[in-house]
């Protein structure tokens, strides 16, 4: 059974020793064992869990989806439905945040056409105060949910 630092844990899986904590924290990851000073200790299963994660937040999961995919058994049909599902609503999530982003590319688009870089005064620079002074902050109380 391999029983690894942090530091080594993180360069063999690609997360971030500051990661792996916060991962632990929010309780995708076990508490790791602990030495007698204290270190962190992890092992192969942890590895593993931690490319796990890696992986799915790679493809912009929420921290919520990947605890969800990280709580199934691969071998139940009823959590097989349960994936098929959790990724089914990401891969719309995808598809909405695809199409916000393409209106943000014309968006940028038309700014863009507004200066060559070489003018004064800068009507890009003037066009972006003048949407800042146009847009209205959001409600009290009204949060913006965001994806991750």
């Amino acid at each position: 059974m391999t029983a690894l630092r942090i530091g080594e844990a993180a360069k063999r899986t690609g997360v971030s020793a500051a990661n792996i904590r916060y991962y632990e924290k929010e309780g995708l990851l076990a508490p790791a064992m602990r030495q007698d000073n204290d270190y962190r200790l992890y092992n192969d299963g942890d590895l593993h869990r931690l490319r796990f994660i890696r992986m799915c937040r790679a493809m912009d999961m929420s921290l919520d989806e990947v605890r969800t995919l990280l709580a199934l058994d691969w071998q139940n049909p009823a959590d097989c439905h349960a994936a098929t599902a959790t990724i089914n609503a990401h891969l719309q999530h995808v598809r909405q945040r695809l199409q916000e982003l393409r209106a943000l590319e014309k968006e940028l688009q038309s700014l863009k056409v507004l200066c060559d870089g070489h003018q004064a005064p800068c009507n890009l620079i003037a066009a972006l105060h003048a949407q800042a002074d146009a847009s209205l902050p959001p409600e009290p109380g009204t949060h913006v949910k965001r994806h991750v």
